[in-house]
């Protein structure tokens, strides 16, 4: 229902899909909306820019105003700082919420328009009653403006929503927007590497201490392994080099792998630095024969870009080590297959890791 004396609001815009239909009944019950595109939670960036030109291209197609502002996912990460483990309707979806629509109460203001609305009360995945609150708050900071409180999910407009979805061809995210929401699944391997990458980026200062206190917890870990097969680090993972070289000082036999042509790896041995040349991917390899008695592992450690508690573990999507583990250690008892062990930094560690069937599970995770 349209308030008394309601012609124009200024509509806080989540994205297109979810636009159409609120767009349209506007304009059918003589309210002329402008959309406000203030989405800096939506993560990674190109999710962003997708869901921005399909909102921006909406609007363009009805006439109507459309007003893009600041992306800015640090400081909106700022703002939720302490709630990155909070659930789904929790508080941080709260505080998103109220980030959201205070800028979007301040524009108003600015605008000269009364009254602002969001598309965010029509999702089924949102609480209403954290949006009104989050929408009263933002009304009572900024004044002179007035939050309209509506249940977008009446009337028939979902229904609407999903036939706009289509005669549009709008693109159709599977997920909130921003890289703590995993509901229903949507949290997928593409999108968890790039918020590892993120994270790598704001820790980078970090990283060699914790790869310090990391080796110092394997080496106490490893003091009875004879045979260990680890890995020569990329600049982003932990730092393994100092561990190798006491490994190989207390009489440990040490391999790393070489990538073949084929997408295989094999295994050989390391004993200084003076035994590895580059090789695929710019990693140092070894020289040498290729190692082949697989039951003589101990224990292996394998890096990722992210592990969960249930030891599941996302490597960088070229399968090179589930190939390997597939092949040499499936066949073998229990009794001789190497401990596996994932290495990451502490903040690698995830809630959950998308998974395949052809993905290898690790017995251990060290971080």
């Amino acid at each position: 229902m349209v308030p008394d004396g309601v012609c124009e609001v200024l509509l806080h815009a989540c994205c297109a899909p979810c636009s159409s239909a609120i767009v349209e009944w506007l304009m059918a019950n003589g309210v002329r909306p402008v959309i406000y595109y203030y989405n800096p939670n939506i993560w990674p960036r190109e999710e962003y820019e997708i869901r921005k030109e399909e909102s921006k291209r909406h609007a363009a197609s009805l006439g109507i105003q459309w007003i893009d502002d600041d992306y800015n996912h640090q400081g909106w990460l700022q703002g939720i700082c302490g709630l990155e483990g909070e659930p789904e309707r929790g508080r941080r979806c709260e505080q998103c919420f109220t980030l959201r629509l205070m800028a979007t109460a301040r524009k108003a203001k600015e605008l000269g328009i009364r009254y602002f609305a969001t598309t965010l009360a029509s999702s089924r995945w949102k609480s209403l009653e954290q949006i009104e609150h989050a929408g009263r708050t933002a009304e009572q900071a900024v004044g002179g403006v007035t939050f309209w409180a509506q249940n977008w999910r009446k009337g028939g407009l979902q229904e609407r929503r999903n036939q706009l979805l289509k005669e549009y061809g709008f693109y159709n995210q599977q997920y909130c927007g921003c890289e703590f929401s995993a509901h229903n699944g949507a949290l997928t391997k593409p999108l968890l590497r790039q918020q590892m990458r993120d994270a790598k980026r704001q820790h980078v200062d970090q990283l060699q201490a914790m790869s310090q206190t990391i080796s110092e917890q394997l080496y106490r870990r490893l003091v009875d392994s004879r045979v260990v097969m680890a890995y020569w680090p990329l600049p982003d993972e932990v730092d393994l080099r100092p561990l190798l070289d006491k490994l190989v000082a207390r009489g440990c036999l040490v391999l790393l792998p070489k990538v073949l042509d084929d997408e295989q790896m094999e295994l050989r041995r390391y004993q200084s630095v003076a035994d590895l040349v580059e090789g695929a991917f710019h990693i140092m390899e070894p020289i040498g024969e290729p190692f082949v008695d697989d039951e003589q592992i101990d224990v292996a450690l394998i890096p990722g870009m992210a592990f969960d508690a249930a030891g599941h573990r996302l490597g960088r999507g070229r399968g090179y080590y589930d190939r390997f583990l597939s092949t040499h250690f499936s066949h073998l008892t229990s009794h001789h297959s190497p401990l596996l062990v994932g290495v990451c930094f502490p903040f690698q560690r995830v809630a959950t890791v998308p998974t395949e069937d052809h993905d290898v599970c690790m017995d251990e995770v060290c971080s």
